[in-house]
């Protein structure tokens, strides 16, 4: 008589899986890749690139294979290689050293970034100090306050920080924010300098970019429907950290994962609908890949929630063109 294991006969458990609209790559981050991709095929490898060109290691390892050399600073790429800028950006003195020693460099600093360094010139040569709102340490913060000279701009990460700025009341000041923050909490930072400070200046526009802010309004649909939400993305990428936080805030638990190999099945333990989202640096095949992990556990019924539609595209560098 053959033994029959339970694994094996069961029925799997039903699982709704709410996967959110709009995830994944951004329009800056297409425009990066492509410009590595295409640099490759220009110039030949190895092109160098000058940090992460986005923050997921599985597009940093696929470029890799396709002849892209990552690293840290400037002076580890040789003379005669052309070298990438990632898309968070980089402070000026990097493309000047660049130019200086005649290397041919690309700048796939997403165009929406960009924009926020032409602002911070423009308020710093108008007289006002800038309190910028980001988080200490990330490239896009870095790259940033390198725009203007030294001394310009005050990073401002919390609401504490604001109660703890020491500037005269009539002082000349204006606001800019990293543009992969929290919709909510940027908003109450803002809310709490222009309290402290009314004659403090903002944007015309709002700084966090259009991508951040969709893939946050798309978890909020979902999350409070779910009772786990999982988030591919890397833990140095601050808009996939911000989904996180976002689907924790709805009510949901939340995970960030880089690859379906690190869910537990445990996790899926009494959830019955389980939120799937993806940061703005991670490809869709990341997506699908979870979704067939979740399949060898449960029996999976897909549910596409749109909450809004994308259709930008960014221009890439002349010298790729044509």
């Amino acid at each position: 008589m053959n033994a029959t294991f339970p694994d094996e006969t069961a029925a799997k458990a039903p699982l709704q899986l709410l996967i959110a609209a709009p995830r994944g790559f951004c329009a800056g981050v297409d425009r990066a890749i492509e410009i590595v991709e295409r640099a490759i095929e220009r110039y030949g490898a190895p092109v160098y690139v000058r940090h992460e060109i986005v923050h997921n290691k599985f597009v940093v390892d696929s470029l890799k294979a396709k002849g892209a050399i990552f690293v840290e600073e400037l002076e580890q790429v040789p003379d005669g290689v052309p070298v990438v800028f990632s898309a968070h950006g980089v402070p000026k003195v990097v493309p000047a050293e660049a130019t200086a020693r005649g290397l041919d460099w690309l700048d796939a600093t997403c165009p929406l970034v960009s924009k926020v360094h032409r602002q911070a010139e423009r308020k710093v040569e108008a007289g006002k100090h800038i309190l910028f709102i980001g988080h200490k340490g990330h490239p896009e913060v870095i790259g940033t306050m390198g725009q203007v000279p030294e001394g310009a701009m005050t990073l401002v990460e919390t609401i504490d920080d604001v109660e703890n700025l020491n500037f005269p009341d009539d002082a000349p000041l204006a606001f800019l924010t990293q543009t992969t923050l929290s919709v909510d909490d940027t908003a109450a930072i803002v809310d709490a300098l222009k309290t402290r400070f009314p004659q403090i200046v903002g944007p015309r526009a709002e700084d966090i970019c259009y991508a951040t802010s969709n893939r946050q309004a798309a978890v909020k649909a979902i999350a409070s429907r779910c009772q786990l939400v999982l988030v591919i993305g890397a833990p140095n990428s601050s808009n996939s950290v911000r989904l996180v936080e976002v689907a924790e805030r709805e009510g949901a638990r939340s995970r960030l994962i880089q690859r379906a190999a690190e869910i537990q099945p445990e996790w899926l333990d009494g959830v019955e609908t389980l939120g799937l989202t993806a940061g703005a640096s991670a490809p869709e095949l990341l997506v699908r890949e979870v979704v067939e992990r979740l399949r060898d556990w449960r029996s999976v019924s897909e549910e596409t929630i749109v909450s809004a539609e994308e259709h930008m595209v960014f221009k890439l560098p002349r010298q790729l063109v044509g």
